[in-house]
């Protein structure tokens, strides 16, 4: 068994071109590590190369034999730096057990952070949720039951600069790594989306790019759907555009009303929504431009 505990997850992109794979392993070897996982994708469009690997410090093969130096984070990015630069590589390197700290935003529907507290007071997620914010008070009661802070900022067109710098000094306070929007029902400013690029995660109550805006289930119904479905995306300053990171949909009838469809379509924004999560959490979702690879 792997201990997790001692382990790391390394990410990177960069331009593809023989002799990456090599050149990781290599570094791995030379420090005496070992390969617990690892996935990797050469996009022939983008001509760009992804890889997730998760390893740990090789064990000793005699119970007598001493341990190698035990690495830290900070020592192991230091010496894949210059692997790095040899490729060009983007990467990130961190300890499998470090929990992305997330915030989560919500405004007067919550079934999306009713779950994702659920799953992470379960450990399911993998995550920290050191705040909630939202623009109206109701789910402060809820967010007590979990003992976690809950930051009432009301928002109006003329008070939106300000609120959002709120939210910004929120998270540098807090250190956070990633906000979620929890059906958010605000679009977020340019300059907040620019700050975070990459870093926002949305539930969209719909199968985009279909009935993006409001009311898509209305939309749905208007148009005689026979399944409705929910998009996880990353946050762009383009209006439910950002690189889509999981979907999901369930089948609906000719029968079902919007309040129906609405009920149906709850339990795949939940599901869809703590799935990418999740993933985000463990490393496995790499921007490709305007898409993402998805190391499921």
């Amino acid at each position: 068994m792997a201990n997790n505990s001692n382990s790391f997850i390394l990410t990177l992109s960069c331009a593809d071109r023989p002799g990456i794979v090599h050149a990781v392993t290599g570094f791995l070897v030379q420090h005496n590590l070992n390969i617990i996982d690892s996935s990797q994708f050469g996009d022939p469009t983008s001509k760009r190369f992804f890889m997730r690997m998760h390893f740990s410090p090789a064990e000793p093969d005699d119970q007598n034999e001493p341990s190698s130096k035990k690495m830290t984070a900070e020592d192991l990015t230091g010496a894949f730096q210059p692997t790095a630069d040899s490729h060009s590589m983007t990467f990130s390197l961190r300890p499998f057990a470090q929990k992305p700290r997330v915030m989560i935003m919500v405004s007067k529907i919550g079934h999306c952070l009713n779950d994702l507290l659920f799953r992470q007071s379960t450990n399911q997620l993998g995550i920290e949720v050191p705040l909630i914010v939202s623009n109206h008070p109701d789910f402060a009661p809820l967010a007590a039951t979990y003992n976690i802070p809950f930051h009432h900022l009301p928002v109006t067109p003329d008070t939106k600069a300000e609120q959002e710098s709120k939210i910004l000094e929120l998270v540098k306070t807090h250190n956070i790594d990633l906000i979620v929007l929890a059906r958010y029902m605000q679009v977020l400013s340019p300059k907040l989306c620019e700050v975070m690029s990459g870093r926002i995660i949305n539930i969209h109550h719909s199968f985009l790019p279909s009935f993006k805006g409001a009311r898509p289930y209305h939309q749905a119904y208007d148009r005689g759907v026979k399944i409705v479905g929910a998009t996880a995306h990353f946050v762009t300053s383009d209006l439910d555009e950002g690189p889509i990171i999981e979907q999901d949909v369930v089948r609906v009838n000719h029968g079902m009303s919007p309040k129906e469809l609405t009920i149906a379509g709850s339990t795949v924004e939940s599901n869809v929504l703590a799935t990418a999560v999740r993933f985000v959490a463990e490393g496995r979702v790499l921007l490709n431009g305007h898409k993402t690879v998805v190391f499921n």
